[in-house]
């Protein structure tokens, strides 16, 4: 997939394209619709297909100080989009210079010069330009043809949109499957091993340790987790996951620990994709090291018994990130 960035313009072959537009935060079951109707008009009219999307995510350029639970931060959504097939995703930088340009601009400066686009596929609800002011209707008056993609909504739940704003809320929750059902395969957190303070060694229970986006707030407890290395075609390691602050230890500060069950590897400074699959139990404070260690062992054997009764769901990124293709 070509990346279009501003030191990175797009190539005369891949222009006059396709393009859905939007955030995409998670790239959810939701949004997935809306790119597979993208993908099926550029293929009816035998062009590529393409994304524009935003960085920051313009909740956190107009409101800097409040850290965003953001799904999927860019390098993780770029691997979902690739995985979908787009030919490229424009990542337009949200700054003020952008924010500033009318519906009308943004149109004529970005989406016609800079892209050649011909076709946009959008989302009912999708708005743009200073003070939002531009819509679809917006779009067409300025020659370019516009498919607009109805709600998606889950028929088996009472048909409840898919929403990003709701699969937040389930992880704040700790309700990872529900989250899933609305993603369309299981959250994950990508980052690099970093050293820790090596107390999970000191106890039997070695951790490669992630740092975590800031805003970033799941549920705080144990986890059923699936991991592999990213980029690479190693098999998925089965895992316990912690996410919290330790309380038994006092450290007031947020952590991402993953120990691997039945494995013993140099995990440092590799970046690793962790899928949280399931919740084992909230954070709790024990009154000892000993209490710790033995919950610990419980926990691991939750965490066997949930992932080798694990099977990925049928959708297309589920099967995708079993497979490692993510």
């Amino acid at each position: 997939m070509f990346i279009v960035e501003t030191h990175n313009p797009l190539p005369a072959a891949l222009r006059g394209g396709v393009f859905a537009i939007g955030n995409f935060d998670g790239v959810h079951r939701g949004h997935q619709a809306l790119l597979a109707r993208t993908k099926e008009i550029a293929k009816a009219q035998g062009k590529p297909w393409g994304v524009v999307t935003f960085e920051p995510h313009p909740r956190s350029f107009f409101r800097p100080a409040e850290p965003a639970f953001r799904l999927t931060p860019p390098a993780l959504k770029l691997r979902l989009l690739a995985a979908l097939g787009a030919d490229f995703t424009s990542v337009m930088p949200f700054n003020l210079d952008l924010s500033r340009l009318s519906a009308e601009e943004f149109i004529a400066q970005e989406l016609v010069q800079k892209l050649g686009t011909s076709h946009v596929v959008a989302g009912f609800d999708f708005h743009f330009g200073a003070g939002r002011k531009g819509n679809a209707d917006t779009l067409r008056a300025a020659g370019l043809a516009v498919d607009v993609v109805a709600e998606v909504t889950d028929e088996n739940s009472g048909h409840i949109a898919f929403s990003s704003s709701n699969i937040r809320n389930s992880l704040r929750q700790g309700q990872v499957r529900q989250a899933a059902l609305e993603l369309g395969y299981d959250w994950m957190i990508a980052g690099k091993v970093v050293p820790g303070d090596q107390r999970g060694r000191t106890i039997g229970f070695p951790t490669a340790n992630i740092i975590v986006e800031a805003g970033v707030e799941p549920a705080r407890g144990i986890y059923a987790t699936l991991v592999r290395e990213a980029g690479t075609k190693t098999p998925l390691w089965m895992g316990a996951g912690y996410f919290g602050d330790r309380p038994t230890f006092n450290t007031n500060r947020t952590f991402l620990e993953v120990y691997l069950l039945d494995q013993s590897l140099d995990l440092y400074g590799r970046e690793l994709m962790v899928s949280f699959v399931d919740l084992i139990r909230p954070d709790q404070s024990f009154t000892s090291v000993e209490a710790l260690v033995a919950q610990m062992k419980q926990d691991c054997e939750s965490a066997r018994k949930i992932l080798t009764s694990y099977k990925p769901a049928a959708y297309p990124l589920a099967q995708l990130q079993a497979a490692g293709k993510i």
